[in-house]
C-alpha cells in the first residue's frame, strides 16, 4: 500500500471508528477480483484459480461489514484488529499482480511465478490471521475460509515453493519499515543467517525482494532502498559469522545426496491430474460428476454446495442441478493406478501383517481359511445358509479388530449389503449389524462407503424390524464419526429423515441410537439445516417434557446445543415453542440439564432482542440467578451473560 493509501485509510478510519471503509474496501476487492484477470494465455488458468478463491471470501467479508455496520457489542474492540489491515495488503497485492501480468508479458515467467507464489502466500498467511470471533463469523463461512486457506496452502505445496521464510522476513520489512531510517531498523531484524542458509544467493534474495515490493505497491525509490538495506544486512551477517552459511553448491549437494531415495520415490508417485480432485489437489477416492461434467471428490464438492455455493468451482458455470454422479470408470481407473504403482491405503494388512501408525507391522491372528468358507457361504442359493452365514460373521465380527480386518479382506463387505435388500427381515438384521461391526475398525468404514453401503442401510433403517432399524442407526453413526462420511451421509436422501423417524417413533434403545447417529451428523453444518426440515424439533420438544426415568433430556439438549449454533435452526427452535421448556429445565432439571438449558438460551438470545425479552417475560431471571449463585462453572458463566443481557434490555 502507498503511503497515500495508507493516509487516506488512516483518516477513513479515524473517521469512522468501526473500520466500515476497510470491510466496503474488502468486500469491493473481493467481488472484483474475477472480473480483472490478466489476458497472459501461459498465466490465466493460475490467475483464474487465485480469482475464484478471492470471490468466495466475499461471503466473508459481508459478514465482517455486517458486523462492524452495527454497535459493537459491550467489551468488543472499538477498532478492526489489524488482521483487516493484512486481509486488505493481501487482496490490493493480487490486484496489483493480476496487473502486473496484463501489461507487462515481457517479464520473465520466473519473475511471475514468484510473484504468484508471494500473494498466495501473503493471502494464505492474513486469513490465517483473521480473528473469526471477534467479527461473530458464522461456522459456514469459517468452513469456506478454512477451505480455501486449506486450497492455498496445496497450491504453494505443490509448486514446491522454496521462498516461504524469504517471503515472510521480506514482507515484515516492507510493513515495518518507511523511509531510510525506517528500513535500516526493519532490515536490523532481518534473520539474514536463517535466510542465507536456504541457499539462495544474494542476487536470488535481492530479485525477491523487488519482485516482492513491487507487487506489494511500493515506489522505485522504495524498492531500491530495501533492496540496498536487505543486501547490505545480508553481507554483514556473511561477514560475522561465515561458518554458519551454507555454500549453495554445497548445500545441493548434500541435499541432492540426502534425499536422493527420497526423489526417486516420490517421482514414481506423482499423481496423475485426472486423478487429483480440483479442489483439494489431493487424489480422489470417491469422484463424482457434476450437472458440467467435471469430477470433484464427493466430500468436497458437497462441501462447496451445502456452503451455498450452485456454480461449478472449475469452470464457473451455474449448475442445473446439484445431482452428484458417481465416475465409476475413473474410480477404477485410480484404483488400478494405485495397485500399479503400489500405493498403500493407510492401515492395510499386507501378507497377513497390519501396518501401524508407527511403521511397525503387526501380525494378524485369525482363522483366515474359515472366514473365506463363511464370506462364501453368504452368497448361497439357500436363504438359511445366507441368515445362517450372516450370523456367524455378525458374531464374528463383534469379537476382535483381526476378524474385522480378515473378514473384510475376504470381500465379506459388498454381499452383506447385497443381503441389506434380501426379502428376509432376519438375514437384514444380521447383515446390517455384521456391516455395524466391521465399521469399528476405521479402515473399513471406508470400505463400506465405496462400496454404496449408505442407501441399502437407510432402507432397512425405513422398515426392517425394530432390531435392524436400532443396528441400522448405530451404524449411520459409526460411519459417520469420519468428517467426510458426515458430509456425504448427511446429504444422501432419506438419511436424516429416517433418522427422525425412528427418533420419533422407535423402541427406547431405537431413540438412543437415532439421536446418537443425529448429533452425530449434525456436527456438520450442512447437515443442520436438513435435520430441522426433516422435523427433528418435534420429537426433541417431546423428549424435553419427558420427565420419566427412561426419558432423553440429556439426548435433546445436546442436540439442540449443535443445531443452535445454525442461523436457520436457532429460528426454527424459537418459533417451536421449545423456550418454555427450557427455563422450566432451569428450575427443575439435574445439573447437566441446567447448565445445558442455559448455554442453549444464551445461543437463541444472542442479537435476537424478541428471544431475550421472551425469556424475560417466561420468568427466566430467578432461576438464572440461582444458577449464577450455585451451578457448575459453565453454568455459572452462561446464566450471569444472561443476566447481564437481560438488565442491558431493560435499561434500553
Amino acid at each position: 500500500m502507498t503511503s497515500a493509501a495508507t493516509a487516506a485509510t488512516a483518516a477513513a478510519a479515524d473517521a469512522e471508528p468501526n473500520g466500515l471503509p476497510l470491510a466496503r474496501e474488502l468486500l469491493a476487492l473481493a467481488r472484483a477480483a474475477p472480473g480483472i484477470l490478466p489476458g497472459s494465455a501461459q498465466f490465466r488458468p493460475d490467475c483464474a484459480r487465485l480469482a475464484r478463491k478471492v470471490s468466495v471470501l466475499s461471503n466473508l467479508f459481508e459478514e465482517i461489514l455486517d458486523f462492524v455496520a452495527a454497535d459493537p457489542p459491550i467489551g468488543a474492540i472499538p477498532h478492526p484488529p489489524c488482521c483487516l489491515d493484512r486481509l486488505l495488503l493481501a487482496l490490493q497485492a493480487v490486484s496489483r499482480f493480476f496487473s502486473i501480468v496484463d501489461s507487462r508479458s515481457d517479464l520473465v515467467c520466473k519473475n511471475i511465478a514468484i510473484q504468484f507464489q508471494y500473494v498466495t502466500w501473503q493471502l494464505e498467511s492474513a486469513l490465517g490471521n483473521l480473528q473469526f470471533d471477534h467479527f461473530n463469523i458464522s461456522d459456514e463461512v469459517q468452513e469456506q475460509v478454512e477451505l480455501v486457506r486449506s486450497q492455498l496452502r496445496r497450491s504453494l505445496e505443490k509448486q514446491e515453493t522454496p521462498n516461504l521464510n524469504v517471503f515472510s522476513e521480506i514482507f515484515q520489512a516492507l510493513l515495518d519499515g518507511h523511509g531510510k531510517e525506517g528500513y535500516q531498523e526493519s532490515s536490523n531484524k532481518f534473520a539474514a543467517l536463517e535466510i542465507m542458509s536456504t541457499g539462495l544467493t544474494e542476487h536470488d534474495i535481492q530479485e525477491i525482494v523487488v519482485l516482492v515490493a513491487e507487487v506489494n505497491g511500493k515506489s522505485d525509490y522504495d524498492i531500491e532502498l530495501i533492496s540496498a538495506l536487505v543486501i547490505q544486512r545480508l553481507s554483514k551477517a556473511k561477514l560475522a559469522d561465515p561458518c554458519k552459511i551454507v555454500p549453495k553448491d554445497t548445500q545441493s549437494d548434500n541435499s541432492s545426496k540426502r534425499n536422493s531415495d527420497e526423489n526417486k520415490k516420490s517421482d514414481t508417485l506423482v499423481i496423475p491430474e485426472d486423478f487429483r480432485c480440483p479442489i483439494s489437489l489431493e487424489l480422489m477416492k470417491d469422484p463424482v460428476i457434476v450437472a458440467t461434467g467435471q469430477t470433484y471428490e464427493r466430500s468436497f464438492i458437497q462441501r462447496w454446495i451445502d456452503c451455498g455455493n450452485r456454480t461449478c468451482p472449475k469452470t464457473q458455470q451455474k449448475l442445473q442441478n446439484l445431482t452428484l454422479t458417481p465416475n465409476y470408470v475413473l474410480r477404477s481407473l485410480i484404483m488400478q493406478w494405485c495397485e500399479t504403482h503400489r500405493v498403500e491405503q493407510p492401515n492395510r494388512s499386507i501378507n497377513g501383517r497390519l501396518r501401524k501408525s508407527d511403521g511397525t507391522l503387526y501380525e494378524i491372528s485369525g482363522d483366515r481359511a474359515a472366514i473365506d468358507a463363511m464370506v462364501h457361504k453368504l452368497s448361497s442359493s439357500s436363504i438359511e445358509e445366507q441368515r445362517a452365514a450372516a450370523a456367524e460373521i455378525r458374531s464374528l465380527a463383534k469379537r476382535s479388530t483381526d476378524n474385522r480386518i480378515l473378514i473384510a479382506e475376504a470381500g465379506a463387505v459388498p454381499v452383506l449389503i447385497g443381503l441389506l435388500s434380501v426379502n428376509d427381515l432376519k438375514t437384514q438384521e444380521h447383515a446390517v449389524t455384521s456391516l455395524l461391526n466391521l465399521s469399528i475398525y476405521d479402515h473399513n468404514k471406508e470400505i463400506i462407503m465405496l462400496a454404496g453401503a449408505i442407501v441399502p442401510i437407510i432402507e432397512v433403517l425405513r422398515t426392517g424390524s425394530m432390531e435392524a432399524r436400532e443396528n441400522a442407526a448405530a451404524a449411520v453413526f459409526s460411519l459417520s464419526l469420519s468428517d467426510e462420511n458426515k458430509i456425504t451421509i448427511g446429504g444422501t436422501p432419506g438419511v436424516i429423515e429416517s433418522l427422525v423417524e425412528l427418533l420419533q417413533c422407535g423402541s427406547s434403545r431405537g431413540k438412543k441410537d437415532a439421536a446418537t447417529a443425529l448429533f452425530n451428523l449434525c456436527i456438520y453444518q450442512g447437515n443442520k439445516s436438513r435435520a430441522v426440515r426433516a422435523g427433528i424439533l418435534k420429537p426433541l420438544v417431546d423428549m424435553l417434557k419427558d420427565s420419566s426415568s427412561n426419558g432423553m433430556v440429556d439426548e435433546s439438549l445436546t442436540i439442540l446445543s449443535v443445531l443452535v449454533s445454525h442461523q436457520e435452526a436457532k429460528t426454527a427452535i424459537a418459533k417451536s415453542n421449545m423456550i418454555p421448556h427450557l427455563i422450566d429445565l432451569l428450575r427443575t432439571g439435574q445439573s447437566r440439564s441446567k447448565e445445558n438449558a442455559a448455554a442453549i438460551l444464551l445461543a437463541l438470545c444472542k442479537k435476537n432482542c424478541d428471544n431475550l425479552t421472551c425469556i424475560g417475560r417466561l420468568g427466566a431471571v430467578i432461576p438464572l440467578t440461582e444458577l449464577a449463585n450455585s451451578g457448575t462453572d459453565r453454568a455459572k458463566r452462561k446464566a450471569i451473560s444472561l443476566l447481564e443481557h437481560l438488565n442491558k434490555l431493560q435499561t434500553l
